[in-house]
């Protein structure tokens, strides 16, 4: 097995980690705020949304970190996204030309995030995992 392949799977659980788990402390701290963005779109009870939002960003963070239970935390992970993005970033409602473009380039990085969740969901977490010492990988 050559180093990329050694290392490239460890990285890459590490950086979509750093994603969500950054991400679930920023709305954290901007709790009424996010509410109130997702009071906007019309979500039923958004504190409830964002509190389950940021659970699971946090335990599939973690889950990634570790690479224990990878491929049901990016699972978790790619279905939160795919559904926050149609849901919250739906550029083709938007008129303005630069908002939507600005819509679309969040709802395209976040497609391309979910596909990289994807990739750990059929590849699995990696040689450097708790998952591939458990032989679950």
């Amino acid at each position: 097995m050559s180093f990329s392949e050694l290392i490239s799977p460890l990285v890459g659980r590490l950086v979509l980690a750093w994603f969500f788990l950054s991400s679930s402390f920023a709305y954290g701290a901007q709790w009424h705020a996010t509410v109130m963005l997702l009071a906007l779109k019309d979500l039923p009870v958004p504190a409830l949304l964002l509190f389950g939002a940021i659970l699971l960003m946090i335990v599939g963070g973690i889950s990634l970190v570790f690479g224990f239970y990878a491929r049901a935390g990016a699972l978790m992970l790619f279905a939160f996204t795919v559904c926050a993005s149609v849901l919250l970033h739906d550029y083709w409602h938007i008129r303005d030309t630069a908002t939507r473009a600005a819509d679309y380039d969040i709802f395209a990085r976040n497609m391309a995030i979910a596909g990289g969740l994807l990739l750990i969901v059929g590849m699995g977490a990696g040689p450097f995992s708790i998952d591939n010492k458990l032989g679950d990988d």
